[in-house]
């Protein structure tokens, strides 16, 4: 048996005293670090439940102190708490969708809404919509220049899945080369199950490049109709600096008193491509005619200005304007926001509607030059602007059905049929013309034109539809009919008598 000595007995006691002091500060760690993140779990776990909880019971926790309640109030007051997120819906994807919108704005904003409601149908996965860069406004803007994209992808979320872009193994940089075309337009679902859903199980990615009325107006089934609606009026929201600027123009406005929006549509573009002179001198006409000829897709070139004219094709001129509002009714001390681009022929043109109504106001009036700056150049932010302001006008008058018109119309109906005054182009162009060669005099002139409204201020009625001619039926987007109403028929809001009009 080995012998230790005291001396080796002391020395091999003080190695071993270290290293139980080592195991013991390491214990000792661990246990304050699980105690740290035991800590951290739970404080986490209960703000989280806390959160839920208010949110389904808010006045649950304003008893506890004076000061959570003067938060919570608040908060309520400067920046309203967003709804909570819908689930995803789950679905198995059939394939992709890129989109191609055309056009100016508004004709783009229909546009979109279709698309999402095709993606939904189709069980597809859509990419985030492409604005049209190439047409005569050459705006350079993208999707989230004008809209809020992180909304528009998250509140349609539990409807359609929505991607900022196409997988990596799609890209044309990987050499996939999508199948691209242009769906039929006014078409209903059974065209695009039938047609198109089969294109997808081939090529998996088909690229829309024309993208204007591809969905028909009416026959479409009732959700579907509603899910254009929830798109339009919900998930489209504008930047926050277009929401911004457009809601200081409506502030500044609306502190002067009430306001008329007039979208007098005589811009460049509009007369050049409807053929539409009248008022314009020589030199005029010949340089919106070579500008018609200059876009090869324009397939009308030799157009007759006074029949079409003639036939309420025409946007009214500044001067007709002028006097059908004062047939109207409309108080010279009325303020008139010109919701458009330039006016041709600029200022002189609107000598007449400014002798009429002096308190005509446009954007650059109202605002800072350096507000509007960033939007210069940009036609299709400055038209964003021009929405905000007409659907929060007293009344809305537009001088032309184009798109801006037919879609702010529709908003206004949604936000409790505001008073929009749709004027009947052909029927005044002839009273007009009887008035200025003396047939009518101002009393009798006056009488008719507001005869000839009365049913045409933007109230309740039900979509016309005429069968086959969907170009001449009342557009989805002017009065979008089954989401202001509850029962599938609008019995409730029109009642059993009030079919809908079919010709």
């Amino acid at each position: 048996m080995e012998v230790r000595s005291e001396s080796e007995v002391h020395v091999r006691s003080e190695k071993v005293l270290p290293l139980q002091g080592q195991m013991i500060q390491r214990t000792r760690l661990k246990v304050y670090f699980i105690r740290v993140c035991s800590s951290i779990l739970i404080w986490t776990c209960l703000v989280q439940l806390i959160a839920v909880w208010e949110l389904y019971n808010p006045r649950w926790f304003s008893g506890f102190t004076g000061y959570t309640t003067k938060v919570s109030v608040h908060v309520e007051e400067t920046l309203p708490s967003p709804l909570p997120l819908l689930p995803p819906r789950n679905y198995t994807n059939n394939g992709f969708l890129q989109v191609s919108c055309n056009g100016g704005l508004n004709q783009m904003r229909a546009a979109i809404c279709d698309m999402v409601t095709v993606a939904r149908l189709l069980n597809l996965t859509l990419v985030v919509p492409e604005l049209d860069k190439t047409s005569f406004w050459a705006d350079p803007s993208n999707f989230d220049d004008i809209f809020d994209v992180r909304h528009f992808i998250d509140s349609l979320r539990d409807e359609v899945r929505i991607i900022k872009r196409l997988p990596k193994r799609f890209s044309r940089r990987y050499g996939y080369q999508p199948l691209e075309m242009p769906p039929v337009s006014w078409s209903n679902e059974k065209y695009y199950l039938q047609q198109i859903l089969p294109l997808f199980k081939k090529h998996q990615v088909i690229h829309f490049n024309r993208t204007d009325t591809r969905l028909a107006n009416n026959g479409i089934p009732l959700e579907l109709q509603k899910l254009r609606c929830r798109v339009n009026f919900q998930a489209l929201k504008f930047t926050p600096d277009i929401e911004a600027l457009g809601e200081k123009l409506v502030r500044l406005l609306q502190e002067r008193g009430p306001f008329v929006a007039l979208h007098l549509r005589y811009e460049m573009d509009m007369l050049a491509f409807s053929g539409c002179t009248h008022g314009c001198t020589e030199e005029e006409a010949e340089e919106l005619k070579r500008l018609r000829y200059a876009f090869p897709w324009w397939r009308e070139k030799e157009i007759v200005s006074e029949e079409k004219r003639s036939q309420g094709l025409c946007p009214l001129t500044p001067e007709e304007a002028a006097i059908i509002l004062q047939a109207l009714g409309f108080d010279k001390d009325i303020q008139i926001y010109i919701a458009s681009g330039d006016i041709y022929g600029g200022e002189r043109r609107l000598a007449s509607l400014r002798a009429a109504f002096p308190k005509i106001v446009k954007k650059d009036m109202l605002l800072e030059p350096g507000e509007l700056q960033h939007f210069q150049n940009h036609s299709s932010q400055m038209a964003a602007l021009d929405f905000i302001v007409s659907t929060a006008s007293n009344v809305f008058v537009p001088t032309y059905d184009g798109n801006m018109a037919k879609v702010v119309e529709g908003h206004r109906r949604y936000l409790g049929f505001k008073k929009t005054i749709l004027l009947d182009r052909k029927r005044l162009v002839e009273l007009l013309d009887l008035h200025q060669n003396g047939t009518l005099s101002w009393d009798e002139f006056t009488a008719t034109v507001r005869q000839s409204h009365e049913g045409r201020m933007g109230q309740l009625s039900r979509r016309r539809v005429i069968a086959d001619k969907p170009k001449e039926e009342d557009y989805f987007y002017a009065n979008p009919q089954e989401c202001l109403c509850e029962s599938k028929t609008c019995d409730d809001l029109f009642g059993p008598d009030n079919s809908t009009a079919v010709q």
